[in-house]
């Protein structure tokens, strides 16, 4: 019998070393660090303005490059472009009463549009827009400068900025506010509790921080939580999603397209 030829070792693939295992590492932290400082923001929906669009305690991740400035070494990686009709943005409130705070409204008007509210319906540029989004809470009272925009002169129960009383005139042709460049006109989807464009002005092109992409996560939260400002506030509402992480998460709300 002839005998067995001996097996021939395998090559054995080269074991990684502690150095490139940290090296590899180290190269996988600088992306995410890289993808969430300039590309991503987690945001969390602080108000019932967007409903059912976006509910309060909803987090989202927010693309910061969509509607940043044009760059040459990177625009070919990446779909830059202006915010259009119909679009949820992030951008920092034009709202002195709220200096700092992060709100999310639809675009309703970009520049040159003539936009005005009649019996709580929106026309835009003469046509009245179709807004299978929008919803109107019932059982409010009626509020004639909220869903008659411009027509309605604000009252001192408006909750209208004094700035934009001031100057809302000067936008205002043939009973239609006009949207003037590098500004757009925005409105929450919860039509009849959002405080929006209507109560102080336009948002400004340079305080928009990006689109709202998707829900990573989404938590019952009270409405008025973003207000509980006090560590002792914030500790007992972090030791309360600890407690009813699980019987509390809106688990269907996970990784939903936001638009």
């Amino acid at each position: 019998m002839a005998k067995k030829e001996k097996e021939k070792p395998k090559d054995e693939k080269p074991k990684e070393t502690t150095v490139e295992f940290l090296a590899s590492l180290a190269g996988v932290l600088v992306t995410g660090l890289f993808i969430i400082t300039f590309v991503l923001q987690a945001f969390e929906i602080p108000s019932s303005s967007m409903v059912k669009t976006l509910l309060i305690g909803d987090h989202v991740f927010v693309n910061r490059v969509q509607f940043s400035p044009k760059t040459s070494w990177v625009g070919p990686l990446v779909s830059y472009s202006q915010p259009k009709r119909g679009d949820i943005v992030v951008f920092l409130s034009m709202d002195p009463r709220t200096p700092g705070l992060y709100i999310v409204k639809r675009i309703i008007g970009v520049p040159g549009d003539h936009i005005h509210l009649r019996d709580g319906a929106v026309y835009r540029n003469g046509e009245k827009l179709i807004e299978r989004y929008a919803q109107h809470e019932g059982g409010l009272p009626y509020d004639s400068y909220r869903d008659n925009f411009p027509a309605v002169p604000p009252t001192e129960e408006s909750n209208v900025i004094e700035d934009w009383k001031l100057t809302m005139g000067s936008h205002i042709e043939d009973g239609d506010i006009v949207v003037p460049p590098d500004s757009y006109f925005g409105m929450g989807d919860n039509r009849d509790v959002s405080l929006d464009s209507r109560y102080w002005g336009f948002i400004a092109k340079d305080h928009i921080i990006g689109r709202p992409m998707f829900i990573y996560w989404s938590f019952e939260t009270p409405e008025d939580q973003y207000q509980q400002t006090e560590m002792s506030q914030r500790v007992s509402f972090l030791a309360h999603v600890v407690i009813h992480f699980f019987d509390e998460t809106r688990w269907r709300r996970t990784l939903k397209l936001v638009r």
